[in-house]
């Protein structure tokens, strides 16, 4: 798999091919992942280049009929970290965060194409002290995307500092754009008290426009999955920003999503630069499965219906 920085300047013919594909397969809504390293090049320099492709992107998104969430901070490849920033105590590595997050709301906040600024994908507060550096968490087919905002709580309830950090992004964010839409996409966790994240759904709803949560149920166990989308029902819309059928199968998923479509206000799955047509022509088990999976999402019809 490809992040979007490594190819959206050298094969820009297949972002386009691809932003026609989910907007043919009925999304509304895009979900783009920008990586610290590819537009920050020290803790206080934004990349111009970066800022300048990314404009482009928003184009892109306004000419095919579809809007942009921006989900930002991403250090996928934990060797593409870079060492500055892996190596800046916690207020310091905010502040770059920041610099960050304003370079982007200055280039992007007059296009009609951007639906939200998304913070960070899978924040989390760590319960005890961490390594110095050791801001990933695990990794998933070679890709870290859980990322602690903080090394050390240091006896501070870890609700407050997730408030704290997403209040000081989102000042950053509003001084470029002060209409935008800010969520974070959050852990499925259905325990506000001991949970992983110590991303409390109550707390975020009092700092973001709207909710995100990521949920992968599991075969059979609707109950859990239910759980996590009560937890995450506190007044604020509530948009399922992933889903896909890893581990439960295609058709008990669709089925899943049918009878809780109402539960959010929106519902975003993956897109993997195959279109259906040619998942159907494939001979691998994962191509199969995805073919079966978009055929069945599109026929749900998710991305005719209004966002929050």
């Amino acid at each position: 798999m490809r992040l979007l920085e490594e190819y959206w300047e050298t094969d820009w013919a297949t972002v386009v091919e691809d932003f026609a594909e989910m907007k043919r397969l009925g999304a509304n809504v895009v979900r783009i992942h920008l990586q610290v390293a590819a537009f920050l090049e020290d803790p206080v320099t934004p990349r111009a280049r970066a800022l300048r492709q990314l404009r482009r992107l928003l184009r892109l998104a306004e000419r095919t009929g579809l809007r942009v969430d921006l989900t930002g901070l991403g250090c996928y490849r934990r060797a593409q970290s870079p060492r500055w920033y892996d190596r800046l105590n916690e207020s310091d590595r905010w502040h770059a965060q920041a610099v960050f997050w304003r370079a982007v709301a200055r280039v992007t906040a007059d296009s009609p194409a951007l639906f939200c600024y998304n913070l960070m994908n899978e924040p989390f507060v760590p319960g005890t002290a961490r390594t110095a550096g050791d801001w990933l968490a695990g990794e998933l087919g070679g890709f870290s995307y859980v990322q602690a905002i903080t090394l050390d709580p240091a006896g501070r309830p870890r609700p407050e500092i997730a408030r704290a950090w997403v209040r000081h992004l989102s000042r950053a964010i509003r001084q470029e754009d002060p209409a935008a839409l800010i969520t974070v996409g959050l852990l499925p966790e259905t325990r506000p008290t001991g949970s992983f994240s110590g991303f409390d759904p109550a707390v975020m709803a009092e700092e973001l426009d709207f909710l995100s949560v990521h949920l992968y149920p599991k075969p059979g166990q609707w109950q859990e999955a239910r759980a996590v989308l009560r937890a995450c029902t506190t007044g604020k819309p509530l948009v399922v920003e992933e889903i896909f059928p890893l581990p439960m199968s295609p058709a008990e998923l669709a089925t899943f999503v049918q009878e809780h479509r109402d539960w959010a206000a929106g519902w975003i799955t993956f897109y993997w630069g195959q279109s259906a047509e040619e998942l159907a022509r494939g001979t691998t088990f994962q191509e199969q499965w995805t073919h079966d999976w978009l055929v069945r999402w599109q026929l749900l019809g998710l991305g005719h219906r209004p966002g929050p």
